[in-house]
Parts: C-alpha cells; structure tokens; sequence
C-alpha cells in the first residue's frame, strides 16, 4: 500500500494537518513577509491533510475550529488580530488532535474466565468462500490459542445483513467482535442507513456481562459520515472500538492481501495476532 494512502485512511494525516495548521499560526504571528508565506502554505496543506482523513470529530467542533481558522487567515490582513487569532486557532486544534487520540489505543477489556469469543464479520473474517485455501483468523485464533471461537461471518455481510444472521442463531460468548461495513461503504448503503443498521445490530448484541468491540472503519476521503455513526453508536451501547489502524496495518503488509482488501494467510495470520494482542490481557488478569 502507497505510503501516502497509508497515512490518509490511517487517520494519521489528520495530526499532520493539525501541526501544520499550529505551525502556521505560530508563523503567522511573526511580521516578515516570509513567516505569512510559511503560514498560508502550512494552512493549506494542513486543512486538506484533516479532510481527507475522514476523522470523524463531532461536527460542531469542526465548526468552532473552521471558523477560528477563519479569523486566522482574516489576521494575515488585519493585523490586530494577530495578538490573538493564532494562539486561539492553535489551542483549538491541539484540542481536536486531543480528542482523537484516545480513537488510537487498543480497547482495554475487562477480566474474562470463559475462552469463548463470537465474531461477526465479511469476507475480510469469513475469507473468499469455498474456493480459498486459507485458514480464516477466527480459526487461527481458536485453534493457536485455544478459544471456543463461534464465528458468524459470511462473505458479503453488511451491518443489517450481520443483524439477520445473529438474530438467527444463540450467542452465548463473553467477547463479541465485530468486523462490519467495509461492505456498507463501498456499496449502496447511505450512511443514514448504515447508522440505523448498526444502531439495531448493536443494541441486538447486548448482554449482561458481555463486552462487545468493534473494528473502527479506514475509511476513504469524504467518508466521516461512516466514521461519526460508528464512533456514536459505540459510545451510546458501551461498544469498544479498535483503532483503524490496526485494521489498515493488517492490509498494509506486504503479502497480507489478494486484491488490496481480502486477506492472504498471512493477513489471517497477522489479523489473528492483532486480536490476540486484545484478547490476551483481559484472559491473563483473569489468570486464564
């Protein structure tokens, strides 16, 4: 995968905007013609590099910080301005890239005796069905370290599709991990519909006692819709999500893919390690 679509779905484009954007401001606050150079270069790339990552932070932030930014550029003619437009713009985008971070670190899951996890998700999980050869990672997962692993993926799946097909069977797991809407997005799905779908699909899988986390979606430029729903839903049924880059990282190495997106073995294999990463500390606290 090109380094530079890398950095964009990875959402880590969205803190390189954000220190050019700081960089500008601090730039602008200087009188020589070269500093207002530097800053309206910085604001340019910057504000494209937050666009195109999809971040999906809350809309009415994205307004406070567009508006101060605004004003910024406005106080490259108004100088007045200068004595507090930067330092506004900045502080309000270092808040923003604040507020990501969290989005960045694996979910922390609570203690778990019992080693039995459901999955559901697409072909990216269930594999490219019965012509491939390769052993899917919910398999590697049980059989490497031996978990009861119940997996309800099907190629094709999309979140009202995964809904039908939990409603149809008994899941009894602890852990449930969810790999769904790459299907949504790249297909006919609006984003209003994929929020409703996932919204019954979520509430669906609740439980007592049971955890369930979600693989956040890499998500193409002018996506954030997808990303907002995701992100909103979770909070809002106490679903952990996984950082996308885990995801991106997965089909990002070397062979790991057939065509860009459905994994070769050793994708299963580097997704199955990606999991265990997860799944691990809540099983050692547990002393399992």
């Amino acid at each position: 995968m090109n380094w530079l679509v890398y950095h964009i779905v990875s959402g880590d484009a969205f803190f390189t905007g954000i220190a050019l954007l700081i960089i500008g401001a601090v730039a602008s606050t200087r009188t020589r013609p070269v500093f207002d150079r530097i800053a309206g270069v910085s604001f340019l790339i910057g504000v494209i590099a937050v666009i195109l990552s999809s971040t999906a932070i809350p809309y009415w932030f994205y307004a406070i910080a567009t508006v101060s930014t605004l004003v910024w550029i406005a106080s490259l003619y108004k100088r007045p301005w200068r004595r507090w437009a930067p330092h506004l713009t900045a502080t309000l985008w270092l808040v923003a890239a604040l507020l990501e971070i969290p989005f960045h670190f694996l979910p922390s899951l609570s203690p778990i005796s019992d080693r039995h996890v459901a999955i559901l998700g697409d072909s990216v999980t269930a594999g490219m069905g019965a012509d491939d050869p390769s052993e899917t990672w919910p398999s590697l997962l049980g059989r490497t370290h031996h978990l009861q692993v119940q997996n309800l993926s099907h190629v094709g799946e999309t979140a009202a599709s995964a809904l039908k097909r939990a409603k149809s069977r008994q899941i009894s797991a602890p852990i449930v991990i969810v790999e769904i809407g790459g299907n949504d997005i790249l297909g006919s799905t609006s984003a209003a519909q994929f929020a409703r779908d996932l919204d019954a699909l979520l509430q669906h899988l609740q439980a007592p006692g049971r955890q369930v986390v979600m693989f956040e979606l890499p998500l193409p430029p002018f996506c954030h819709e997808y990303g907002r729903a995701q992100r909103r839903l979770a909070a809002k049924h106490h679903v952990q999500l996984i950082p996308k880059r885990v995801f991106l990282s997965v089909l990002a190495s070397g062979d790991a893919t057939l065509d860009s997106i459905h994994l070769s073995q050793s994708g299963h294999q580097l997704m199955a390690d990606s999991v265990w990463r997860m799944l691990r500390l809540a099983l050692h606290r547990s002393g399992g």
